[in-house]
């Protein structure tokens, strides 16, 4: 039957030429609803026909969703099509769907990521078994592993044809389409409109000023090509925000060229200013003889070689008006090609001072109020490289958190050209070592007891070691329990055998074991002389009972542990401690890894499927996540309390666990409470342990257990609704529906912004 479509969710219906009608699909969800007839489809095979024309983005990931009377609600029963990545241009699916049952409505996805496209043609016709054998079978033998099919093909005869056609099946849908949809080329097409419209479209859409800042842009130049250096200079001309000065500082360039092209633009905008040095001093050097031509409320800073947004001044002006305390801030970027094309974006956390010291998170844009740079002396030369993380980690001395701004858009270009760091991170080594430099120096001035060390095989990132006072602070690790011998004395024997740091006690809270297996192990594990068994007899809630042994326990740092946890690291402890005991710290997590050496917990997203989620889940140890956040000690907004370390005096300040949430989020809501209370929650990878997850209760597939945690969800959501829609340490141009760190399709602030120009 040819079938029509009606439009149902995120398509709009567009006038244009084509055999077709032309759409727009707006986001990651839009479906057509088709229609069938009265009687609906009986079960069988069918064979599936769709012609697509796209004619804007790419088609990626088109699916089938049949309703067996219960609803779209299993996603197991999606019935992908192998048109995994289609870009500009006709294609056609051709393919064998089996509907397992009669179905009462039928659904197509056409995609999961923006894009404009006609569809020329949908049509189902049903086939016989024999003939979906042959063909199942025909284009299997095509694929090849010819002699592994005919091997399993006469098992199945002898086995019978039903086992038959179920291996023919899953062996023919096993080519599905890619999930990675994170395609930021796709992202900018549709939510960075750069025609004329779309910049008209910005800027109407951006608030009237009550302030109007002046923005003096700081260029120190040597030696740039001149096309690089024109586009530079003509990114920030094409500024949309008209309140603006230039400050170029050319550090006695041999080539004459480069003070030539400055003299004409100086000479026909009076807003450019420049200064020409007679000797080289490099780039800090000239970043100050930049600084002395500024005259503006605050200093934006540029390299030489890249591009700024033509909205960045206009936005971030709109940010310093909505937000008057703020006395610096910062941007996304990305990086940008010689031919133009964007890739690479950052998307960043707000203000995160760990992963700043780690990472230069913050780099550009960077905007400063003028007189904090004067306070700070403007740049220092000897870190040369790395001048613009040593000016921030000064600046950022003398601010307040609420003093430190982020604007979640991509309003900075890196120019990826050969010798740039967008290029190559780890081609100026010098830089490397002089943000070593700038960081150790800054726990000298602040009498921050800690020290820089390297990474292996990672230039331009670092782990911060903060020292432990003597005597170590004495850590209780609460470890609740029933029963499951085998996975306590993994649990204790991982800890007692493997752990570096000495002063630590492990309190097993029992709550009613019964197996003689495991309280003999009670009796003898106890003979340790810091091993203890409290008895907790009540109906099992994870939050009464830790709270219960944190009463019971003698540490100044409480260990939150699952009993189906295994160190597997040395210095596990040593380095959670590290954090804990400091002032400004709340709870601190660790690297959780599956048994199979994949991540289980990275760190939480709140908002992340309605409530929180972990970063990174499934992928192999060593991932580096996005911008190597996997690899890197950070904030967090919430950790796991499979592994989590709090001190005792902020447990108590806010109350412990709350006794209202029995399983689910009760870790997550401690943490939040925790941060709301003033303190930051941090996630570092350098403390690594398995999680046999779930092995001791099961999973939650219990009607009993599925109402109890929708139950802790409404509560999660109601108390905390506000604080779920916008985790700082993530940001709103990633999904809170696809995995996290992926782009969201479209983004929860809806950008309209443009590319950089590059007219030049």
């Amino acid at each position: 039957m040819n079938a029509e479509l009606l439009p149902i969710q995120q398509l709009q219906r567009l006038d244009g030429a084509g055999t077709g009608t032309r759409w727009r699909a707006s986001g990651n969800d839009p479906f057509f609803e088709v229609v069938l007839p009265p009687a609906g489809l009986q079960g069988g095979w069918y064979w599936l026909e769709i012609g697509f024309e796209v004619l804007r983005g790419r088609i990626h990931g088109p699916a089938l969703y049949p309703d067996y009377g219960r609803g779209y609600v299993v996603e197991a029963e999606r019935l992908w099509m192998p048109l995994a990545d289609a870009r500009k241009g006709r294609h056609t699916v051709r393919r064998l769907v089996r509907l397992a049952a009669d179905v009462s409505a039928l659904r197509f996805d056409p995609t999961i990521v923006p894009s404009e496209f006609q569809i020329l043609g949908f049509s189902l016709t049903r086939v016989g078994k024999l003939d979906a054998a042959r063909a199942m079978f025909g284009e299997l033998w095509a694929r090849g592993k010819r002699m592994a099919l005919l091997r399993r093909t006469v098992l199945d005869l002898l086995a019978g044809p039903r086992r038959m056609a179920y291996h023919l099946y899953n062996d023919y849908v096993s080519v599905v389409t890619a999930t990675d949809v994170s395609d930021y080329e796709v992202w900018v097409d549709f939510y960075d409109d750069c025609s004329d419209e779309g910049i008209a479209l910005a800027v109407e859409s951006l608030p009237e000023l009550r302030s109007s800042p002046c923005f003096s842009v700081i260029v120190p130049t040597y030696n740039t090509d001149s096309r690089w250096l024109c586009a530079c200079i003509e990114s920030v001309r094409a500024q949309t925000y008209p309140n603006w000065e230039l400050c170029i500082a050319d550090d006695a360039s041999p080539d004459p060229a480069v003070w030539a092209l400055i003299e004409d633009y100086v000479a026909s905008d009076p807003r450019i200013k420049a200064v020409r040095r007679t000797e080289n001093g490099h780039i800090a050097a000239a970043s100050n003889s930049a600084l002395s031509l500024a005259t503006g409320s605050h200093i934006a800073l540029l390299d030489h070689d890249d591009a700024l947004h033509p909205l960045a001044l206009a936005w971030c002006a709109v940010e310093l008006d909505r937000n008057p305390r703020w006395r610096m801030l910062f941007t996304d970027e990305d990086k940008i090609d010689v031919h133009g094309k964007r890739s690479d974006p950052y998307f960043k956390s707000d203000w995160n001072p760990d992963l700043f010291l780690s990472q230069n998170c913050v780099c550009h844009l960077g905007i400063y109020a003028r007189d904090l740079i004067e306070e700070i002396g403007g740049f220092r030369q000897g870190f040369d490289g790395a001048q613009d993380w040593d000016l921030t980690l000064r600046a950022t001395e003398r601010l307040d958190a609420d003093q430190i701004g982020h604007v979640p858009k991509v309003l900075y270009h890196w120019r990826m050209i050969e010798g740039s760091t967008a290029m190559a991170p780890g081609e100026k080594s010098y830089a490397h070592f002089a943000a070593m430099r700038a960081i150790q120096d800054h726990f000298d001035r602040t009498g921050t007891p800690a020290t820089v060390e390297e990474m292996p095989g990672y230039s331009g990132y670092y782990h911060i070691a903060h020292a432990i006072p003597e005597p170590q602070p004495r850590v209780s690790l609460l470890i609740p329990t029933r029963d499951r011998v085998d996975l306590l004395r993994q649990c204790v024997d991982s800890i007692l055998q493997r752990t570096a740091y000495r002063n630590y006690e492990i309190v097993i809270v029992d709550n009613g074991s019964v197996e003689p297996d495991t309280l003999d192990y009670f009796k003898r594990i106890t003979r340790q002389s810091n091993v203890r068994v409290l008895a907790y007899d009540a109906p099992f809630n994870y939050s009464k009972i830790n709270n219960f042994g944190a009463e019971h326990s003698e540490g100044e740092i409480i260990g939150l542990l699952n009993n189906d946890v295994e160190v597997i690291s040395p210095h596990w402890l040593t380095e959670m401690v590290s954090h804990a005991n400091r002032i400004e710290i709340g709870v601190v997590g660790a690297m959780l890894y599956y048994p199979n050496d994949t991540i289980q917990h990275a760190g939480v997203v709140l908002g992340i499927g309605g409530v929180a989620g972990h970063s990174y889940v499934g992928m192999p140890r060593g991932y580096p996540g996005d911008k190597h956040r996997a690899g890197l000690v950070q904030s967090v907004s919430a950790v796991t309390a499979a592994c989590a370390l709090v001190r005792r005096s902020v447990f108590e300040e806010v109350g412990g666990l709350d006794e209202e949430l029995v399983v689910a989020f009760n870790d997550v809501d401690f943490c939040i409470r925790v941060r709301e209370a003033g303190y930051r929650n941090l996630w570092t990878p350098f403390a690594e342990l398995y999680h046999h997850e779930s092995a001791t209760r099961g999973y939650e597939n219990t009607h009993e257990k599925i109402e109890r945690f929708k139950r802790e969800e409404r509560f999660m959501k109601s108390r905390w609704g506000r604080a779920l829609a916008q985790d700082p340490y993530y940001n709103v141009n990633f999904s809170l529906t696809s995995a996290p760190f992926t782009l969201a399709y479209p983004p929860r602030a809806q950008l309209q912004y443009v590319a950089a120009a590059d007219n030049c």
